[in-house]
């Protein structure tokens, strides 16, 4: 054995084995399989990192990222209005004032609705709730664990004592705190809107300037894929929650269900919540319609939220919205959980177009309408290959 002799043994290489060995690659360990999957572990642990600091950075200036996000959303919105206009030869300062006085009225109108409504109802409403909360306890009492009336009156008086302690005036000065945050970026998109609405077209083209070539190309077209998917994204869905809102009112208000425009409305701004928000205004309608009409109208009034959420999600999506920009559902719930843990509910209300978005910028990234080379499809023979040789 070469181990126990005392002469190294001679070894002759022919010429191909020398050509051969002075080509190939140095041995590393970063050059096997578990070399490369180390490498590949830094690099998403990086990648991770990078999304984490900038959600954290997002996270700490969201009185300017919300209000920008938002205001891109509605200028993406109104996109088509503002480029009629101007073809039409109206100045860009006169069309955004135009678009923004029609949804200031728009929203002034909606308001004026849903308070009159409520004021008209309220008082029957009230005494029906009160009515209905009085059934609830007497039912309860009937109960055998129905809590007693010295447990009632303890928990009242720990309510009283909540809300006469620092802690809940600390809550109200938070709640005060809130609300000025929230007028605050409500100018501040008002403003960035009226900025993006007028002059759009040139801070775009400002941003591109350092694109050149085929860079310039596809960044170009991602910028115009995103303002379509973002525009048709809110206006496919505004189409369908009005749709939906007239559906439900016309089934409340031949049920005689109070506050039946209220809660429309109500359903129309949920509806921007995919499957979340349809589900909870049917709830809340059932639940008035419980308090106010019976059990058996609740229950007439959950078929009916069911029927127009079928008409809503067989025809009216696919036709308004188009199959290209339509989210599988597991991936909107799962979107709609990451956006809610955060950005509350902002974050619950922009998850799903942002991530239309994305979705819009892959199937446009290599062409027009070339997916990046990953997002491909399979074609058919590829995919019977595969099949072939698993079988």
């Amino acid at each position: 054995m070469g181990l126990f002799r005392r002469a190294p043994q001679e070894v002759t290489l022919t010429s191909r084995e020398v050509e051969l060995t002075a080509h190939r690659a140095p041995w590393s360990l970063w050059g096997d399989a578990f070399g490369r999957l180390a490498i590949r572990g830094l690099q998403i642990i990086v990648i991770v990192a990078i999304v984490a600091g900038a959600i954290w950075g997002i996270r700490q200036v969201t009185v300017v990222v919300i209000p920008l996000i938002l205001a891109l959303i509605f200028a993406s919105a109104f996109a088509p209005v503002m480029t009629w206009m101007r073809r039409k030869g109206v100045p860009s300062i006169l069309a955004t004032l135009l678009t923004l006085l029609t949804v200031v009225v728009l929203l002034t109108g909606l308001g004026w609705v849903i308070v009159w409504a409520v004021r008209d109802q309220w008082d029957d409403l009230s005494s029906q709730a009160q009515g209905g909360f009085q059934q609830l306890l007497d039912w309860v009492n009937t109960l055998p664990f129905a809590p007693t009336s010295a447990q009632i009156d303890e928990w009242m008086g720990q309510l009283g004592d909540f809300v006469t302690s620092a802690q809940f005036g600390s809550g109200a000065l938070a709640g005060v705190s809130a609300v000025a945050s929230f007028v605050t970026g409500l100018v501040l998109m008002v403003v960035i809107l009226f900025f993006f609405l007028k002059d759009g077209p040139r801070m775009w083209e400002f941003l591109l300037r350092p694109f050149h070539g085929t860079s310039y190309v596809r960044a170009r077209r991602i910028g115009d894929k995103s303002v379509q998917v973002l525009g048709s994204y809110v206006r496919g869905t505004a189409a369908v929650a009005f749709v939906d809102a007239v559906g439900i009112l016309i089934g409340l208000l031949i049920l005689q269900v109070p506050l039946a425009i209220p809660l429309a409305v109500l359903v129309f701004l949920l509806a921007f919540i995919p499957i979340v928000g349809a589900v909870t205004a049917g709830a809340l309608a059932a639940l008035v319609a419980l308090v106010a009409n019976g059990p058996v109208i609740a229950l007439i009034v959950v078929g009916v939220v069911i029927a127009v959420n079928q008409l809503e999600g067989n025809f009216l999506q696919p036709v308004l919205m188009g199959r290209s920009m339509k989210l599988h559902s597991f991936v909107v719930l799962v979107v709609l959980a990451g956006g809610t843990a955060i950005g509350g509910i902002l974050g619950t209300l922009l998850a799903v177009p942002l991530t239309a978005v994305v979705w819009g910028i892959i199937q446009v990234w290599d062409g027009p309408d070339t997916p990046a080379r990953w997002a491909r499809p399979k074609k058919r023979e590829q995919r019977v290959a595969a099949g072939d040789a698993t079988a």
